[in-house]
């Protein structure tokens, strides 16, 4: 199946194109034309399957072909997400698969100043991506209004839970207009998702599929324990083998990416960043760069390397362990395709371990450790890191001057005369 066989209006499918997709993942496959025949879809995947698209290429779709001529921007569609992170990578696929179609995507989220994102809301928009507070914030203070909501989308839903958000998607769903189309994603179904769940679909359609937990036989794994502080050099030292002809490279920032790229190119590493904050031109002009080998390292984002498919990649650094498990293994699937060999070695700082403890679970096995480095990890004994966490460790006891034999409680301390 392609995304040419989805039905896809010609403006979506262009972006699709521009962004390097050519075969929907499952999930994309089984819900797309399920949105796009209008039902309510409850949906089991975890991050890293694919589940943005999977929304919002059909929400962008049916957006634009009810769109009105209202000089006005109303909230048409709503995405509420647990967490920041989540929030910024929807609203960047909604711009990035919606580039050609005028729709006007906004996100908000806690921990920042609002006037930002109030002075966005003020000049209206199409879609709506939030965090649960900051959105009923900004609702109690009249910035946003859900009464023209025809697309509700509640992401991560197990995750919020576990975050405590449930009072607040209660209240949402209490202001949302009953006619609409709601879509609901979970990574796991426990009775609580599904009470929740029974309380914003109306006869769902439903999408399971398996998360990816394994990785190919053909790619060779290592870890490296090393000080977060060290990281950038011990990156130029892997580097210098000139075997390494080309080398994708994950961070988990935009700015941490960019961070990557000057330090490569200031030690004579030619080196280019590709991520959301990139006009499309120049991640095109990055990623032909990286294929023609005129770029060494391309230092990627999670979001911006969906697209990136470079036939006879041998090497995958993970620079910054991801904190979702799931997307390692898409991560170090860019390397060893269609049975070829490929390396990835994935950089551990001290509080990464959690994130690599994971990752080994999901995959069913422990990755070897590269011990011979200039950089090894100081400090990784869990006892002082507990202390560490703590914000002191426990005090030894003072050592006893020799000779001096251990002094009751009811005895004093021998008077000396002045």
């Amino acid at each position: 199946m392609s995304f040419e066989s989805l039905q896809l209006i010609p403006t979506i499918l262009k972006a699709v194109q521009e962004e390097g997709y050519t075969i929907p993942t499952p999930i994309q496959a089984q819900a797309i034309p399920l949105v796009l025949q209008g039902r309510d879809l409850l949906g089991c995947a975890q991050t890293g399957t694919g589940k943005t698209a999977a929304f919002a290429i059909p929400i962008l779709q049916l957006l634009k072909k009810t769109e009105t001529n209202e000089r006005t921007r109303k909230i048409r569609s709503l995405i509420v997400t647990p967490t920041r992170e989540l929030a910024i990578q929807i609203e960047e696929s909604f711009v990035a698969y919606g580039r050609h179609t005028g729709m006007k995507c906004a996100v908000v989220f806690g921990g920042v100043n609002q006037n930002p994102q109030t002075r966005t809301l003020q000049q209206g928009v199409d879609i709506l991506v939030a965090t649960p507070g900051r959105l009923l914030d900004l609702m109690n203070q009249g910035f946003v209004s859900l009464k023209n909501v025809e697309f509700f989308v509640l992401d991560e839903a197990d995750r919020m839970l576990d975050m405590g958000f449930v009072h607040d998607v209660r209240k949402l769903l209490a202001v949302l207009p009953k006619k609409r189309q709601s879509l609901f994603f979970s990574a796991t179904m426990p009775p609580e998702i599904v009470k929740l769940a029974d309380t914003i679909l109306q006869n769902p359609a439903k999408v399971e599929v398996t998360p990816v937990s394994s990785t190919a036989e053909t790619i060779n794994q290592f870890v490296y324990f090393v000080d977060k502080g060290n990281k950038n050099a011990l990156l130029l030292d892997v580097l210098s083998n000139e075997k390494i002809k080309t080398v994708l490279v994950f961070a988990r920032t935009k700015h941490g990416a960019d961070k990557v790229v000057k330090i490569l190119i200031k030690h004579g590493i030619s080196a280019e960043a590709i991520h959301g904050n990139k006009a499309q031109n120049a991640r095109q002009r990055a990623l032909s760069n990286f294929k023609a080998q005129t770029t060494r390292v391309l230092v990627a984002t999670d979001i911006a390397a969906r697209g990136i498919d470079v036939d006879e990649l041998e090497f995958v650094i993970n620079f910054e362990l991801p904190n979702i498990a799931e997307t390692y293994v898409h991560r170090i699937g860019r390397t060893g395709r269609a049975g070829a060999n490929g390396t990835a070695l994935s950089f551990c700082d001290a509080e990464e371990k959690a994130y690599l403890r994971d990752i080994e679970k999901l995959i069913g096995k422990k990755i070897p450790v590269r011990d011979a480095h200039p950089f090894p990890l100081i400090d990784h004994s869990p006892v002082k890191e507990e202390q560490r966490q703590q914000g002191r460790g426990a005090r030894a006891p003072r050592p006893k001057p020799a000779g001096e034999a251990p002094r009751k409680k009811w005895q004093s301390r021998p008077k000396t005369r002045s």
